[in-house]
C-alpha cells in the first residue's frame, strides 16, 4: 500500500508539473508585460523543481525510495572527536528538518566530557535513503581544539554509516530463539533524569553476532521497537554484502576512522573549506554546510556514480 501511493503521488506530482508549465507558456502568449514579475518567478520555481526531480531520477537502487539509519562513531581525536560527532548529529538532524523529513534518535552513547562516542538516527520520508548513501565514509574535521588550553589546531575524524530500513518480513527473517535480549537503566544526566526503571534494551543476533542498543524512549517496548528496526536494517546489509560481490553495494567498504581514509574534509582554520575527496566538489561557507545544506555535495555524489 505504500508503495502504491508513492507511485500515485509520483505520478500526481509530475501531471501537476505539466499543468504548471503550460500555464507559464499561455502566460507567456499573452505578451503582458505586467506579468511579467510573476512570470519570471514562475519560472525560477520551475526550474528548482526541474533540477530537484532531475536528482531524484538518480535515485534507481533497489531501496533508494525507503527510509534510512543513520549511525555516527566518533574516531580518533579523542575529546575533540566526539565533539565532532556531535556537530554531525546536529549537520544531519538539521539537513532533516529542512527536506521534511522525520528525524528520531534511536540511541545515544555520550562522550566523557563532551559530545557523543556514537548516535543512531531513524531519518524516515521518501528517498532517504538514496540521498543519505551518499554521506557514508570518514567525515574530517580541521580547526582550533576548543578543548586545547594552547588553542592549538586539531583534526578529528568521525564515521558514518547509512542503512536502508525495511519492514517487510520477506527481506530479513529474525528467528526469535535467535535473539538474546537484555536490560538496563538507561544512561541520564542525573537528579530526575535517571531512569528507575530498566527501559533501555540490547539485542544480540547470535547467528551473527551484531548487537544493537536503544534507549532514548521511556518505554522498554518502544526501545525494543526501535532496537529491531536497526538490527533488520543492519541485516540487510549483512545479507546485501555476502551476496554481492561488490562490497560497496550497500553500505560501501569498510574503512577505519582516521588518516587517509576520509570522504569529505571540513576546514574551519587557518581558512574555511569543506571539500569533498570523491567528487572534488566544495564550498566556502563551511557554517552553511555545518546548519545542513548538504544538497550540493549529495547531488555531485549522485551524478558522479551514473554508469557505475
Amino acid at each position: 500500500m505504500r508503495q502504491l501511493a508513492r507511485a500515485r503521488e509520483e505520478v500526481e506530482s509530475w501531471r501537476a508539473l505539466k499543468t504548471r508549465l503550460q500555464d507559464a507558456i499561455d502566460l507567456a502568449g499573452l505578451e503582458d508585460e505586467s506579468i511579467l514579475p510573476d512570470l519570471e518567478k514562475e519560472l525560477a520555481e520551475l526550474e528548482a523543481e526541474v533540477d530537484r526531480r532531475e536528482t531524484q531520477a538518480l535515485l534507481s537502487g533497489p531501496y533508494d525510495a525507503e527510509d534510512a539509519i543513520l549511525a555516527i562513531h566518533a574516531g580518533a581525536g579523542g575529546t575533540d572527536s566526539q565533539d565532532w560527532a556531535a556537530m554531525l548529529q546536529r549537520m544531519y538532524l538539521r539537513w532533516a528538518e529542512s527536506k521534511g523529513y522525520e528525524a528520531e534518535i534511536l540511541d545515544t552513547s555520550e562522550g566523557e566530557e563532551a559530545g557523543i562516542k556514537s548516535t543512531t538516527i531513524a531519518v524516515e520520508g521518501d528517498y532517504a535513503y538514496g540521498y543519505l548513501k551518499a554521506e557514508k565514509g570518514v567525515h574530517r574535521l580541521v580547526r582550533l581544539s576548543p578543548f586545547d588550553s594552547a588553542k592549538r589546531r586539531h583534526t578529528s575524524f568521525a564515521l558514518v554509516e547509512v542503512l536502508p530500513q525495511v519492514d517487510s518480513d520477506d527481506e530479513i527473517e529474525i528467528s526469535p530463539s535467535d535473539l538474546r535480549i537484555d536490560t538496563f537503566r538507561s544512561a541520564g544526566a542525573g537528579g530526575q533524569n535517571v531512569q528507575k526503571n530498566e527501559t533501555a534494551v540490547r539485542i544480540t543476533h547470535l547467528p551473527t553476532g551484531i548487537v544493537v542498543s536503544c534507549q532514548n524512549e521511556r518505554s522498554q517496548m518502544q526501545n525494543k521497537e526501535n532496537a529491531m528496526r536497526v538490527l533488520r536494517a543492519r541485516l540487510l546489509d549483512l545479507k546485501q554484502r555476502q551476496k554481492a560481490e561488490q562490497m560497496a553495494e550497500i553500505k560501501g567498504e569498510h574503512v577505519s576512522a582516521e588518516w587517509g581514509s576520509q570522504i569529505r574534509s571540513y576546514v574551519l582554520h587557518p581558512y574555511q573549506m569543506v571539500k569533498d575527496h570523491r567528487t572534488d566538489f566544495e564550498v566556502g561557507n563551511a557554517q552553511a554546510v555545518l546548519d545542513g545544506d548538504l544538497d550540493g555535495f549529495i547531488e555531485s555524489y549522485l551524478r558522479s556514480t551514473i554508469g557505475q
